[in-house]
Protein backbone atom coordinates (compact mmCIF):
# COMPACT_ATOMS: atom_id res chain seq x y z
CA UNK A 1 0.00 0.00 0.00
CA UNK A 2 2.72 2.67 0.63
CA UNK A 3 4.41 1.75 -2.87
CA UNK A 4 1.11 3.14 -4.67
CA UNK A 5 0.47 6.13 -2.84
CA UNK A 6 4.34 7.05 -3.58
CA UNK A 7 3.43 6.55 -7.03
CA UNK A 8 0.34 8.34 -7.31
CA UNK A 9 2.02 11.61 -5.89
CA UNK A 10 3.50 13.58 -7.95
CA UNK A 11 6.35 16.39 -7.16
CA UNK A 12 5.78 20.00 -7.13
CA UNK A 13 7.97 20.68 -10.04
CA UNK A 14 5.88 18.05 -12.20
CA UNK A 15 2.56 19.46 -11.52
CA UNK A 16 4.39 22.93 -12.60
CA UNK A 17 5.47 21.46 -15.75
CA UNK A 18 2.38 19.96 -16.60
CA UNK A 19 0.27 23.00 -15.88
CA UNK A 20 2.67 25.06 -18.21
CA UNK A 21 2.02 22.61 -20.92
CA UNK A 22 -1.59 22.77 -21.10
CA UNK A 23 -1.65 26.64 -21.95
CA UNK A 24 -1.99 27.64 -25.07
CA UNK A 25 1.24 28.72 -27.26
CA UNK A 26 -0.08 32.85 -27.05
CA UNK A 27 -0.83 32.30 -23.63
CA UNK A 28 3.18 30.77 -22.94
CA UNK A 29 4.54 33.72 -25.30
CA UNK A 30 2.54 36.33 -23.24
CA UNK A 31 3.67 34.64 -20.44
CA UNK A 32 7.78 34.99 -21.49
CA UNK A 33 7.17 38.77 -22.85
CA UNK A 34 6.18 39.66 -19.58
CA UNK A 35 8.97 38.02 -18.03
CA UNK A 36 11.46 39.07 -20.24
CA UNK A 37 10.02 42.99 -19.59
CA UNK A 38 9.91 42.35 -16.04
CA UNK A 39 13.53 41.58 -15.97
CA UNK A 40 14.84 44.38 -18.48
CA UNK A 41 12.42 47.45 -16.98
CA UNK A 42 14.07 50.38 -15.56
CA UNK A 43 14.27 49.98 -11.27
CA UNK A 44 14.29 52.73 -8.69
CA UNK A 45 17.77 52.06 -8.18
CA UNK A 46 18.31 53.43 -11.65
CA UNK A 47 15.98 56.15 -12.33
CA UNK A 48 17.17 57.48 -8.58
CA UNK A 49 20.50 57.31 -9.17
CA UNK A 50 20.19 59.27 -12.44
CA UNK A 51 18.10 62.38 -11.11
CA UNK A 52 20.95 62.25 -8.25
CA UNK A 53 23.51 62.53 -10.66
CA UNK A 54 21.67 65.26 -12.58
CA UNK A 55 21.01 67.32 -9.24
CA UNK A 56 24.58 67.07 -8.67
CA UNK A 57 25.92 68.57 -11.84
CA UNK A 58 23.16 71.55 -11.92
CA UNK A 59 24.83 71.96 -8.29
CA UNK A 60 28.22 71.95 -9.60
CA UNK A 61 27.26 74.20 -12.83
CA UNK A 62 25.38 76.64 -9.92
CA UNK A 63 28.13 77.36 -7.69
CA UNK A 64 30.83 77.61 -10.84
CA UNK A 65 28.71 80.23 -11.88
CA UNK A 66 27.98 81.52 -8.10
CA UNK A 67 31.68 81.73 -7.38
CA UNK A 68 32.33 83.48 -10.89
CA UNK A 69 29.67 86.06 -10.27
CA UNK A 70 31.16 86.90 -6.36
CA UNK A 71 34.32 87.23 -7.34
CA UNK A 72 33.81 89.97 -10.49
CA UNK A 73 31.17 91.69 -7.57
CA UNK A 74 34.40 92.23 -5.18
CA UNK A 75 36.51 92.98 -8.24
CA UNK A 76 34.16 96.28 -9.15
CA UNK A 77 34.36 97.00 -5.52
CA UNK A 78 37.83 97.44 -5.02
CA UNK A 79 38.27 99.00 -7.90
CA UNK A 80 35.34 101.66 -7.93
CA UNK A 81 36.95 105.39 -8.27
CA UNK A 82 33.81 107.08 -6.51
CA UNK A 83 34.46 105.46 -3.46
CA UNK A 84 36.43 107.44 -0.34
Amino acid sequence: MGRKDVSTARAPVEQYRKQDYKKSKPALRATRLKAEAKKTAIGIKEVALALLALLLILVVVYAVFYLNMTSEVEADLELDPNEN
